[in-house]
């Protein structure tokens, strides 16, 4: 059953999926205090149509629902939908995280939840880009930015929009493609704004919370809220990346390991 809740002058919608009925509550009152017109669904199946119906900008999907689970309910809504997914879950196992992320999630927060977190990450999530286009380009993709004071400068510089190349693998910011020995690959936006980070930085490392900055669209954490989850989204956002490129956190060919501080790009091979 659907349950709204409008404030006035709203442009902004979300979608909540959330079988327990007192937290559903609480972050219908912190969605609607942030400007949102808010609708709310109790089990996964009616919240799949919710968001068919709402075409929502932000959906927040509790994994342990009664019906059918919330990996499935982001993979079904994934079929026709490019709203932003944000799991709340009470698991911080990497598996969990992980299998949501496959399923197509942009970020997830652990319960017990602070208001202020899900806010900032919601607001984070709002300022990335949302499809991948031909002829309009995400800003927030694609802008060179300048280092800030605490982060390294890049190995080289580049102009934003030029293709990458890197050990057969190239990557175009103006179309937002990935192609690997001429086959395109097909990366969820995080994994896109990581790689593109790590052609740009070349040898230089990137560090977690740097990249973490990224996935949130920040130069600098310090207004910002930052929690482990944080690098263990970028952890497991790697982990994807790797996988769907083929490559090997031994023997990298792509994204090396700096351990205990972060990723950089691999050496690069001979032909």
């Amino acid at each position: 059953m659907d349950t709204s809740k409008a404030p006035a002058h709203v442009t902004r919608t979300a979608v909540i999926i959330e079988d327990e009925s007192d937290i559903r509550s609480v972050l219908m009152e912190i969605f609607s205090a942030a400007g949102f017109i808010v609708h709310t669904f109790g089990t996964g199946l009616e919240g799949v149509e919710g968001v068919r119906h709402q075409h929502p900008d932000v959906v927040t999907l509790d994994l342990g629902l009664g019906d059918i689970d919330g990996f499935e309910v982001a993979r079904r809504v994934r079929l026709f939908s490019d709203a932003y997914i944000l799991i709340l879950t009470a698991s911080t196992q990497e598996l969990d995280t992980l299998l949501g992320f496959e399923a197509g999630a942009d970020d997830y927060v652990t319960k017990p939840f602070r208001p202020r977190e899900l806010t900032y990450r919601v607001e984070a999530l709002l300022r990335r880009p949302r499809t991948r286009s031909d002829s309009q380009i995400p800003s927030t993709a694609v802008q060179a930015e300048p280092a800030s004071p605490e982060e390294p400068t890049t190995s080289f510089q580049t102009p934003a929009l030029e293709a990458l190349e890197h050990n057969g693998l190239r990557l175009s910011p103006r179309t937002r493609t990935v192609e690997l020995s001429g086959l395109e690959l097909s990366l969820t936006r995080s994994e896109f704004d990581l790689l593109l980070a790590l052609l740009r930085s070349g040898r230089t490392v990137c560090t977690k919370l740097q990249l973490a900055r990224i996935l949130h669209g920040e130069q600098s954490g310090q207004d910002g809220y930052w929690s482990e989850a944080d690098g263990q989204a970028v952890h497991v956002h790697v982990a994807n990346l790797r996988r769907k490129l083929g490559d090997s956190a031994l023997s990298p060919r792509w994204v090396e390991t700096v351990r205990g501080v972060g990723y950089r790009l691999a050496v690069v091979q001979g032909v």
